[in-house]
């Protein structure tokens, strides 16, 4: 099936499975699970299509998602087979170790190679608008909370015809909609984004941003993906890279190097602190038992000051 062709049940691609785990290179325009009778088409009904045998009747949905993508986008989605394990990898998103990276092609070229974006999001109250989200400081922006990404320039090209660039990009929050509304805050829209360019950017096939790398720091062992990518000239002739900066293999690997050499550090500061207690508790024991015995010495200072004081 070519890779520009739209979502069916029997094309679930999967890019890794265990006795806990599948992670899935999700379709784009597809969602993930639906309570709507008519929507048949979800990533969902794949895998019970897929996997009848591993869905569990104590849910919903028949599988454990353990974080989500939004219906655009494409990618890689894990899914837990077993509460405890769901569980294992719900500690690891609420305490934002998992490491996630995504593929786009903006309009435009992005002048600086990189960047953190700090656009604080918030939902948009706007009437019409209220499915979408908005930075701080834009009409009907409400609640906007802090929010952070990584921006990578990989590639500088054209996407039929106008200027393109191909990004990495690394989300440190987890906002909805935090890339697409980030990309359009520097002034870089997502090619194909149909809903934040209210309906304008519709001629390409899909929208360009893709879930390439997850990595889920689990014990015993980390769960490590990477999805392909899916903006290759082989791919969609209407991209034509120009210039390449940085190959995505190397500058994924730099990504993780990075983020294992933060866990390392966060891993020494947590035992030195553990350390740092046992040893206060230890010396608050031993102040604990001298004051005992300085009590204990008083006592028997005072009876023997009695005794002597009746000779």
């Amino acid at each position: 099936m070519a890779a520009t062709e739209p979502a069916s049940l029997e094309n679930l691609c999967v890019l890794h499975q265990s006795g806990d785990y599948i992670v899935v290179d999700k379709h784009w325009d597809i969602r993930i699970d639906s309570k709507m009778w008519y929507e048949k088409l979800t990533v969902q009904a794949q895998l019970r299509h897929r996997f009848p045998q591993l869905a569990d009747p104590d849910t919903y949905y028949g599988f454990r998602f353990c974080h989500q993508l939004d219906f655009s986008t494409s990618g890689a989605l894990c899914v837990a087979l077993n509460k405890a394990a769901a569980g294992r990898a719900y500690r690891c998103f609420k305490d934002r170790t998992v490491t996630k990276a995504y593929l786009a092609l903006v309009r435009g070229w992005v002048e600086e190679e990189t960047q953190t974006l700090d656009f604080p999001i918030g939902k948009n109250s706007s009437e019409g608008k209220t499915h979408m989200m908005c930075i701080e400081g834009t009409e009907g922006c409400e609640n906007p909370k802090p929010c952070q990404t990584e921006v990578t320039v990989l590639e500088y090209g054209e996407y039929d015809g106008d200027r393109a660039t191909k990004l990495l990009l690394q989300p440190l929050t987890g906002r909805t909609h935090q890339l697409r509304v980030h990309c359009i805050a520097m002034g870089h829209p997502i090619v194909g984004d149909f809903t934040y360019s209210l309906g304008a950017d519709d001629a390409p096939y899909r929208m360009m941003l893709h879930a390439h790398l997850l990595h889920i720091p689990l014990e015993p062992q980390s769960l490590l993906v990477q999805a392909g990518d899916p903006f290759l000239p082989t791919v969609d002739a209407k991209w034509l890279p120009q210039r390449s900066l940085r190959t995505l293999e190397a500058t994924v690997d730099a990504l993780l190097e990075c983020r294992a050499e933060e866990e390392r550090k966060s891993r020494e500061e947590a035992e030195e602190r553990e350390r740092r207690e046992r040893e206060a508790r230890r010396k608050g024991r031993r102040g604990q038992r001298c004051e005992e015995e300085s009590e204990e010495q008083r006592r028997q200072c005072q009876e023997w000051l009695s005794e002597w004081a009746g000779d």
